[in-house]
């Protein structure tokens, strides 16, 4: 299984499953985060924490748990 943590920088991935429950699950997909939508990694911290991504042109930041709980292909 692939997340978005494995995801390097410059790459795109699309999501192919959503992980988690709760309040985190449902914020994510508020942002826009489903099943096809393609993440194009732009930025990762110094210390891999957190990510920043770009998803249907505009920016965000997830943090290493969050972006755990995306699983992508591609």
């Amino acid at each position: 299984m692939k997340t978005l943590n494995d995801v390097a920088v410059g790459e795109s991935a699309v999501v192919k499953r959503l992980h988690g429950e709760g309040a985190t699950r449902r914020r994510m997909m508020d942002m826009g985060i489903i099943k096809g939508t393609v993440i194009k990694v732009l930025k990762v911290a110094p210390l891999g924490d957190p990510i920043e991504v770009s998803v249907k042109n505009y920016q965000l930041s997830f943090r290493s748990v969050d972006a755990a709980m995306i699983e992508v292909e591609g």
